[in-house]
């Protein structure tokens, strides 16, 4: 294990690591944050992102022992005292555990789906612009064996540090793409096969009574606008019964209940 001390929160090895919370906002050119055990361990263990180095706190080491083995055996592993950790990362690390991620070349949505299996379920986000709702629908995606994630371009990052922390690394795990033009993807999904329901608390049929097919993909909407008119005019629409003179869920718990009933539903 390349395990290297750091005593100097200036030391230019660890400049990746400086001030997170700025630079959250200001963006990593093409890198991102990974923090916390299991989050290193996925970043670690799963390959879909290649890891640059990790900077972990001297007292949380020895636990991290069988997640670093599975980094190469160069892979740099900046360890510093508590003091100096938080004056690299500009607060308080009480997790004590960071990583440096490589986004590499992303795909676009339409070759994502195109790879999909012939039984695939989808999720697809429009407008989903809170980094707590992207990074619990990555999550509850992960549960329930969701394929991919599809995100138009208004929704916000699922690689910013928060998402990633919220999913509890399924945003590390669950493939994701992005597109351009809705109406565009749309097409593209039925010419793939996919029946394709829109959540809606005006949806016309209830979720209880929707039968999944082999191949379905699963559109949310923004929590209070919900998914665009137009959208929902080209889609089947289908809403979550809940107690009368009460409509909406929050976008991630709404999820979480149409992912498990199309994930248990037989498919076609």
């Amino acid at each position: 294990m390349n395990l290297i001390p750091i005593d100097d929160p200036q030391d230019p090895r660890v400049a990746a690591y400086l001030d997170i919370r700025e630079r959250d906002l200001v963006g990593r050119h093409g890198r991102f944050v990974a923090e916390g055990k299991v989050v290193l361990d996925l970043l670690l263990s799963t390959g879909r992102f290649a890891a640059e180095s990790a900077l972990i706190l001297e007292n949380r080491l020895a636990g991290l022992q069988a997640a670093l083995r599975k980094a190469p055996s160069d892979f740099p592993v900046y360890v510093a005292a508590g003091e100096v950790m938080d004056r690299i990362a500009g607060f308080h690390m009480h997790r004590g555990i960071l990583a440096i991620g490589i986004r590499g070349d992303p795909a676009p949505a339409e070759v994502l789906v195109e790879a999909l299996p012939q039984h695939a379920l989808v999720v697809v986000l429009v407008g989903i612009s809170n980094h707590d709702n992207i990074g619990a629908i990555f999550r509850n995606a992960a549960a329930f064996g969701a394929d991919a994630v599809l995100l138009d371009q208004t929704c916000c990052d699922p690689l910013y540090r928060k998402a990633i922390r919220v999913s509890v690394g399924a945003a590390l795990k669950v493939p994701f793409a992005s597109f351009d033009d809705s109406g565009t993807f749309i097409a593209t999904l039925d010419r793939l096969g996919f029946s394709q329901f829109a959540l809606s608390p005006r949806g016309n049929v209830d979720i209880r009574a929707a039968e999944r097919s082999a191949r379905l993909a699963l559109y949310l909407g923004t929590e209070g606008e919900g998914l665009p008119t137009d959208m929902l005019a080209q889609l089947h629409t289908v809403r979550i019964g809940m107690a009368e003179g009460f409509d909406s869920l929050n976008v991630a718990a709404a999820s979480a209940i149409a992912l498990h009933h199309f994930s248990k539903a037989r498919a076609g």
